[in-house]
């Protein structure tokens, strides 16, 4: 019974990671689609592939996730509480993506795998300072970087272009934009995919296939990879419209300035530290930092404020769902 409660495990995993690939496609593209550098059928196509190498490129993520955010108790109790942190995670994914909020995947996933073992075994269960160190402050400090960062990198494109043709210089940035959506799609395989990889590691972890020190086993990249490019060609095209057009009228300069600064803040995050950020989080922000260099009134702020309270709804709506679902597992299956 452990292997096939296992076996559904994994593939609950799978199907989050997907849900992710398709709730998150807009974060790579949208800017890009906006601004027509890149049709949406070339620009998913384009996001699959690079969040495919993306998720190739490190583990450390991955290992944050499996390792760093909760306590298991071992087999079949350990697979309850992960499949419910994982059912918490899609449910909140589903609501977002079907109201177009570009919420963040990574939280909810997060909120899911806090919920469900707070639920198992109380708040001893979760490791504070983990989350504290690997979520919450980069959660802070992510969209600040992005929205600085971006504002800095659009500034110095009005100064170095100043006194470019316009017309000319909005082409030039429509092939810039290929190639720095491509970068935001590898960053986004990097950081969204690993999470994912963390998760299956964590379910195999519990009924004694790996050890806390192995590394995550090369079927699982793979899998947890094709999962997420697969997601990601099936588009989101709710979220994409949010983040291209409701936020603000982007042009090839702003969407490049944007796609530059997030791409950044993922690596740096994943790489450096290991943190599970939000690629959401952080190309949202950036786009406003854009924004917001030309004139406050240019960003939508309602819709940003909408957008604001998704995110701290996320952790605490996903946990809670995690909870009732633990409950439910533990009732049929123990």
């Amino acid at each position: 019974m452990e292997l096939a409660i296992l076996i559904g495990v994994v593939v609950v995993a799978l199907i989050f990671d997907y849900t992710n690939g398709f709730h998150d496609a807009a974060n790579a593209i949208a800017t890009s689609v906006s601004t027509r550098a890149l049709t949406p059928q070339i620009a998913l196509l384009m996001a699959a592939v690079m969040n495919f190498l993306g998720a190739h490129l490190g583990t450390q993520v991955a290992q944050t996730v499996g390792k760093g955010i909760i306590d298991t108790p071992a087999g079949v109790h350990g697979l309850i509480v992960v499949s419910a942190g994982l059912v918490g995670a899609i449910t909140w994914n589903m609501i977002t993506w079907y109201y177009g909020l570009p919420s963040s995947s990574s939280h909810a996933l997060i909120g899911g795998l806090v919920g469900a073992a707070i639920a198992s075994a109380g708040v001893d269960a979760v490791k504070w300072v983990g989350v504290f160190e690997k979520v919450v402050i980069p959660m802070i400090l992510s969209p600040l970087v992005g929205f600085l960062l971006a504002g800095a990198i659009m500034v110095a494109i009005y100064w170095i272009f100043r006194r470019a043709n316009p017309g000319k210089a909005n082409r030039g940035f429509r092939y810039a934009q290929t190639a720095s959506a491509a970068a935001m799609a590898l960053g986004h395989g990097l950081q969204d995919a690993q999470k994912t990889m963390g998760v299956i590691f964590l379910a195999l972890f519990t009924t004694g296939y790996v050890k806390a020190d192995d590394p995550i086993p090369q079927w699982v990249i793979l899998a947890a990879a094709g999962a997420i490019s697969l997601g990601t060609y099936a588009g989101g095209w709710r979220i994409m419209r949010t983040l291209g057009r409701r936020i603000i009228h982007l042009d090839p300069p702003q969407g490049f300035a944007a796609e530059t600064a997030a791409s950044t803040v993922l690596y740096g995050a994943a790489i450096g530290l290991g943190a599970p950020i939000s690629t959401t989080h952080t190309i949202t922000s950036a786009i406003m930092g854009v924004g917001a260099t030309k004139r406050l009134s240019a960003v939508r702020w309602g819709v940003a404020g909408n957008i604001v309270t998704a995110w701290i709804f996320t952790i605490p709506a996903a946990a809670l769902v995690a909870a009732v679902t633990y409950y439910i597992l533990s009732w049929i299956l123990e």
